[in-house]
């Protein structure tokens, strides 16, 4: 297809520029293994039988991270290397089982250079690759007031429709969704969609409840406001005033619909945030163009229900902020991180972090993600190890080339900038992949396969 190979020869100039930027700015391209030992990272793993180590397996990388900053323990300064990654993950547009990142590590900087760096590369790229000049420096907003204003830690900023905190004015009301709602330790939050009312009609607001339900919502509030007075899912609830002061606070006019959700804050946000992004594309506001924007301070752990333990929302080599130290043992969920994600138009194109160079606070955080001191040393001794010798304070971050050039080219799906894809379900159906192998290919790494899981 001509949009395929458009796509591919922008993967071409995109390498070109990446290389460029970075031998200039005294980076060395390393090559890392693509056999290695299975770490916890994130995803799952790929792994692959040993013919040699009976009931031994390598995985497939899931980036270059541990190899990057043994390269930064052993005295490089500055790394770089265009890396072919693995995650065995659920699917979805900006997703594959295997993809390009450019890997890059720093020592001696802070998370100021490191950022700068990036910067400077995604300035270079959209000139020489677009003709488009992006202002620098990129704002910057923390983890916390993405969520609060956006319900996304990778919020698309290119439109407003800001998320709206109304508990304190309904925290007595007479309607039981929200009172209840706010004793239960949540919130009562609102969006409004300017000028939406003519074509988010009832029905159409009934679609959005539905959705919201999808994803975890109980219901939807609503108000929309099409003759002189509004009509409001919750009205005969509201004391004389209330519902105007909740008006007045949200900025909800005539010609406007608002929406309302009352649950915990981890259902209240991404909700919103989520029916923001939908509606925002129904009522065709989101203007074409570029914005970029860096989300900082990122919480270090996330609980996990299906497990019930605390996991690294990054990885586990991410440094505290110093501030937040002393929480790690006794309150996880106050620990915020050295981390940063790079955002283009809704889309995370880069993430890294200031790493760890403590060979004690490693081995705590380490602890406080429940491995034992056996654990440790049988997945990461060999770091730990290096890390006893002393380390130079360093950072990395890795931009993503596939979302990257489907971001430039306009595409909704990676699938179509990378020349052989995969669907969906993880299969290549042009090379019939995956596929099963002959039962001597199977003895040689001593793997039985048990039929009655087929």
């Amino acid at each position: 297809r001509p949009s395929l190979q458009r796509n591919m020869m922008m993967r071409h100039e995109i390498a070109k520029v990446t290389r460029e930027y970075y031998y200039e700015n005294g980076f060395v391209e390393i090559e890392t293994p693509m056999m290695i030992k299975p770490t916890p990272e994130g995803a799952r793993d790929y792994i692959v039988p040993s013919r040699i180590h009976h009931g031994s397996f390598y995985a497939l990388p899931q980036s270059p991270q541990i190899y990057k900053q043994l390269l930064m323990l052993s005295g490089f300064d500055r790394y770089i290397q265009l890396a072919r990654c693995f995650r065995d993950e659920d699917l979805r547009a900006d997703r594959q089982p295997e993809f390009t990142q450019i890997d890059l590590e720093m020592s001696f900087v802070t998370e100021d250079d490191i950022m700068e760096m990036n910067e400077g590369y995604v300035a270079r790229l959209f000139k020489e690759i677009l003709d488009v000049e992006i202002p620098l420096p990129l704002p910057r907003l923390t983890f916390q007031d993405a969520m609060e204003r956006y319900g996304s830690d990778k919020p698309d900023t290119r439109f407003g429709m800001e998320i709206q905190n109304i508990s304190d004015l309904v925290a007595n009301c007479g309607f039981s969704v929200f009172t209840g709602a706010i004793e239960n330790g949540g919130s009562v939050r609102a969006i409004v969609a300017k000028g939406g009312a003519a074509k988010l009609t009832r029905k159409e607001i009934d679609k959005l409840t539905e959705h919201a339900r999808g994803i975890g919502a109980k219901g939807l509030a609503y108000v929309r406001w099409v003759d002189e007075a509004p009509n409001c899912s919750f009205a005969k609830f509201m004391a004389e005033g209330e519902l105007d002061a909740i008006l007045a606070r949200i900025g909800c006019e005539k010609g406007d619909v608002a929406l309302i959700v009352a649950d915990k804050d981890k259902v209240t946000l991404p909700v919103l945030g989520a029916l923001r992004l939908l509606v925002g594309k129904q009522l065709d506001m989101i203007p074409a163009g570029y914005n970029f924007l860096w989300i900082t301070e990122f919480p270090f752990f996330e609980w996990d229900e299906e497990t019930q333990t605390w996991l690294a929302m990054h990885h586990p080599f991410t440094m505290p902020l110093d501030e937040c130290l002393e929480y790690i043992d006794t309150d996880p969920g106050k620990v915020r991180a050295k981390a940063y994600d790079l955002v283009l138009n809704g889309v995370e194109i880069s993430s890294g972090s200031i790493r760890i160079t403590d060979v004690e606070l490693q081995q705590r955080m380490f602890r406080r993600l429940g491995l034992t001191p056996e654990e440790i040393d049988r997945k990461f001794g060999f770091l730990v190890d290096a890390y006893r010798y002393g380390a130079p304070p360093h950072a990395g971050a890795a931009p993503g080339v596939d979302r990257i050039i489907m971001l430039l080219t306009g595409e909704e799906s990676i699938r179509e900038v990378i020349t052989f894809p995969m669907n969906k379900n993880a299969q290549d159906l042009m090379m019939d992949a995956p596929t099963t192998v002959s039962q001597k290919q199977l003895d040689d790494v001593h793997i039985l396969i048990n039929e009655a899981h087929l």
